[in-house]
C-alpha cells in the first residue's frame, strides 16, 4: 500500500489537469486568506509598528551578520525544531503534525504534477504516505489527548469550538480519509465516500484560512525573529527566554510590552493569547 501511487486510479476518472487545477485553486485561497487574515487582525501593521518601536528604543544597532546568525537560530530553534513548547509531548505533537503535513502536502503536488497516470514513482508514495501517517499521529495526539489535558485547554475531545478548531479538524480529517481512501483503493475496492470526504476536508483546511488558525504559522516565524531581535539591541532590556508577557510583574516592569508580544497580535482569536510555558 506504501508503494502505490492513490492517484494512478484516479487520473482514469478525473483528469490530471483538473487535479493539478484544484491544487492551483487551493494554493491560491491560501494565499488570498492569509492575506485577508493579515489586513482583517492587523497582523502586517503590529509587525511593522512594533519593529519601529523597537528600532526607536534599541540601545545599539544590529549589524547584518548579527542579524543574519539571529535568523539561522530563528530557524534553528522557532521553525525546524519548535524549540519554543516547553512542553515536551506538546512539542513532538507539533513537529509530527509539522512535518507530517509538509511531507504529505510536498509529495501531493510531485504526485499529481509528476507523475498522475504512472503507478511507479519512486519514493513519493511511500512520502505521501507518512506523511499522511505523521499528520494524524501528531494531530490525533493533539485533539484527542493534549487538548482535554486540564493543564492545557481542558476540552472534550468531541467539543468542536467553531473557528478556532477549524485548522486542527481539516488536518485530521484531510489526513485520515486520505489513508482510508488509500487502502480501500489498495485493497481493490475504492471508496469513494472517502475520497469526497479527503477532497472535502482539504478544501476546509485551505478555503477556511481567513476563519482558521491556518495563516499563523506564517506570522510566527517572523514574530519569533522579532523578539530575538528586540533582545539583542537592548529595546526590551534582555527579558529572560521564559517570561509571561502577561504576568502582572512583568507588566508593571514592562508596561509598554503588549500581553502578546512575540505570540500574535490581538484580536487573534481563541487560542491565541500569550504563551503559558508551563503547559505549551
Amino acid at each position: 500500500m506504501l508503494s502505490g501511487n492513490p492517484f494512478v486510479d484516479l487520473s482514469s476518472l478525473i483528469p490530471p489537469a483538473a487535479m493539478q487545477a484544484y491544487l492551483i485553486l487551493m494554493a491560491v485561497l491560501v494565499f488570498v486568506g492569509t492575506v485577508l487574515d493579515m489586513l482583517h487582525k492587523g497582523s502586517a501593521r503590529y509587525f511593522f509598528e512594533n519593529a519601529e518601536k523597537a528600532r526607536q528604543q534599541a540601545r545599539r544597532q544590529l549589524g547584518g551578520g548579527e542579524r543574519f546568525g539571529i535568523a539561522i537560530k530563528t530557524v534553528a530553534n522557532e521553525v525546524l525544531t519548535s524549540g519554543e513548547f516547553h512542553n515536551p509531548r506538546r512539542r513532538v505533537s507539533h513537529l509530527f503534525t509539522m512535518y507530517g503535513f509538509l511531507v504529505f502536502v510536498v509529495s501531493t503536488v510531485v504526485l499529481i504534477f509528476c507523475y498522475p497516470t504512472e503507478v511507479e514513482a519512486g519514493i513519493w508514495p511511500a512520502l505521501w504516505h507518512l506523511g499522511a501517517l505523521a499528520l494524524c499521529f501528531g494531530a490525533g495526539w493533539f485533539w484527542f489527548f493534549i487538548r482535554v489535558d486540564v493543564s492545557a485547554e481542558g476540552v472534550k475531545w468531541y467539543n468542536f469550538n467553531g473557528r478556532g478548531d477549524l485548522f486542527i479538524v481539516g488536518l485530521v480529517g484531510t489526513a485520515v480519509f486520505a489513508l482510508l481512501w488509500s487502502i480501500t483503493r489498495g485493497a481493490g475496492a475504492p471508496n469513494a465516500v472517502f475520497l469526497v470526504l479527503f477532497v472535502a476536508a482539504s478544501t476546509v483546511l485551505f478555503g477556511s484560512v481567513y476563519w482558521s488558525k491556518f495563516a499563523h504559522m506564517f506570522f510566527k516565524p517572523a514574530a519569533a525573529y522579532q523578539k530575538r531581535c528586540t533582545r539583542a539591541d537592548g529595546s526590551r532590556e534582555n527579558l529572560p527566554d521564559d517570561y509571561d508577557p502577561a504576568d502582572p510583574a512583568v507588566q508593571s516592569r514592562y508596561p509598554d510590552i503588549p500581553t502578546y508580544m512575540g505570540t500574535s497580535p490581538p484580536n487573534m482569536g481563541r487560542g491565541f493569547s500569550a504563551e503559558r510555558p508551563s503547559h505549551y
